[in-house]
């Protein structure tokens, strides 16, 4: 066992080094530029083809809609982490880690943009009418490597297990068990039941699920985040100054890259941190390479809107909640912080609250999760018998993963999703003229 720690922590240092901090930015950066700052230079463009269209009536005859598709990724990019990363970031990086958090979504924006017009130009069609895309299909299908393409789907599922199962399962059992006392074992069981009911038929009850769950769970915390900032107002101003002022002290911009470039993984105790927005790992765009018909550029405005409300709009929200509150600098990890940010601003039901949004956070992103996983099976796999196999195991680790100790799990895990992150960053400078083609085309029409 210790062994495997010292292999793994070894090549968790590679993959989340310097190396994949510079590729990472380095390739958003280079895309940001290539296209004229779209994101920017094509803003209102950009949010009336996402939130704009939600005001128009929705065409369900053709399957999976846009906005089923970008909620299903954001149950996998919101979680846990939005939430308590911020925290994990600032503890560990300081104030300024927000800002840094900041620039590397802007440039995330880019990435999670080519990465989803690749996968929707790259997907296949399968039998039955449905789509199945991702860094794997463009991998074999645009690079002609269909042993990274099946690699790629190899770590996606084996990832499944670790930061989208029994890593967000043990954060719903230490959380009920904490406030409730309610036995791991049992919440472990329900977590599975809930989930099993979901996942129970097509894989798209997954999407129409996480369209109602998604919005509802991000308006609540909203609300509520909100609330807590309001009744605090005269140190939003002092919050901000500290972050802009710290942001350029060394480790600031250590824990900051590193608080947005952990993904969906538990750091630190309870939770790991995120990589707030999976942009560059590759997961998001294969439950938007599932949309037919539909256009690759404004599915790749759907990319952006995802980074841009996960990390500007929710880590900024969790930022100010917890730098206006009493417990800021305290020597409290992430979790307990944003506990007892709740506490103080809610009482004792701000403890309930945060309980029960925790848990649904993590459910959601549970199912986001296994979406993702049972795309990469089909990908491999034709008999539909390695698709139940994986139900089983899927739902018993759930329920292993509540009672477990999972500090293993969550660096091997953590680890699964840099190396995920290789094979999907090669595709996108292989074939980077092809996303740049389809934003001229789109453009210029």
């Amino acid at each position: 066992m210790d062994k495997l720690w010292m292999i793994n922590t070894a090549v968790n240092h590679f993959v989340w080094g310097p190396f994949m901090l510079v590729l990472l930015l380095g390739i958003g950066l280079w895309l940001t530029v290539r296209t004229g700052f779209l994101p920017l230079r094509k803003c209102g463009l950009i949010f009336s083809k996402t939130l704009g269209s939600l005001f128009h009536k929705q065409d369900r005859s053709k399957g999976i809609t846009p906005f089923q598709a970008v909620s299903t990724a954001l149950a996998g990019t919101l979680g846990v982490g939005s939430v308590v990363g911020v925290a994990t970031a600032i503890t560990t990086g300081g104030p300024g880690a927000v800002f840094w958090m900041w620039i590397s979504a802007l440039f995330g924006m880019m990435i999670k943009y080519g990465e989803v017009i690749l996968s929707v130009h790259f997907r296949n069609r399968e039998k039955d009418g449905t789509y199945i895309g991702g860094p794997m299909t463009t991998l074999e299908n645009g690079c002609h490597m269909k042993f990274l393409g099946v690699l790629f789907a190899l770590l996606c599922i084996f990832a499944s297990f670790g930061i989208g199962n029994a890593a967000p399962s043990n954060t719903i059992a230490v959380t009920f068990h904490s406030y409730f006392g309610v036995s791991p074992m049992i919440c472990g069981i329900g977590a599975a039941v809930l989930v099993g009911i979901v996942i129970i038929g097509k894989a798209g009850r997954i999407m129409r699920v996480n369209e109602i769950f998604v919005p509802v769970l991000s308006i609540l915390y909203i609300g509520a985040s909100l609330y807590l900032i309001a009744a605090r107002l005269e140190f939003i101003g002092p919050a901000f100054q500290m972050i802009i002022k710290d942001a350029f002290t060394l480790p600031s911009a250590v824990g900051g890259t590193s608080g947005y470039m952990i993904s969906k993984a538990m750091h630190y105790g309870i939770s790991r941190g995120v990589f707030s927005n999976e942009a560059g790992m590759g997961s998001a765009p294969i439950a938007h390479a599932s949309v037919a018909n539909v256009n690759a550029v404004e599915q790749g405005f759907w990319g952006i809107f995802e980074v841009f409300f996960d990390t500007i709009v929710i880590c900024t929200i969790s930022a100010m909640v917890i730098m206006t509150s009493p417990y800021f600098g305290s020597m409290l990890d992430g979790v307990q912080m944003t506990v007892m940010c709740f506490v103080d601003g809610f009482g004792h039901w701000g403890g309930v609250l945060f309980a029960f949004a925790i848990a649904s956070f993590a459910l959601s992103s549970i199912l986001g999760w296994y979406y993702y996983a049972v795309q990469c099976i089909r990908y491999l796999f034709t008999s539909p018998f390695m698709l139940l196999i994986y139900k089983i195991l899927f739902l018993a680790v759930i329920i292993i993963g509540a009672c477990a100790h999972l500090d293993l799990v969550w660096e091997v895990a953590d680890t699964l999703n840099g190396l995920m992150s290789l094979p999907n960053l090669l595709s996108l400078i292989l074939l980077y003229r092809i996303i740049l083609r389809y934003t001229d085309d789109y453009l210029r029409k």
